[in-house]
């Protein structure tokens, strides 16, 4: 189900959202939105922090 669930938000907030002119603009489109979906997004089952929260954090 997880897997399913991340496809569909794939395809609704990145592939299908826009048009793009070349399947090169889709690809360089890719990585500022996993950015965006894994660092910034609110997530509704972690109290609106984003997944990168769930991580461990390194410390100096």
């Amino acid at each position: 189900g997880k897997a399913e669930r991340f496809n569909r938000t794939l395809q609704e907030g990145w592939a299908y959202r826009q048009p793009f002119t070349s399947n090169q603009a889709r690809v360089d489109a890719l990585q500022p939105w996993l950015n965006f979906y894994n660092n910034h997004r609110p997530h509704g089952s972690l109290g609106g922090k984003p997944p990168i929260s769930r991580c461990n954090q390194p410390t100096d």
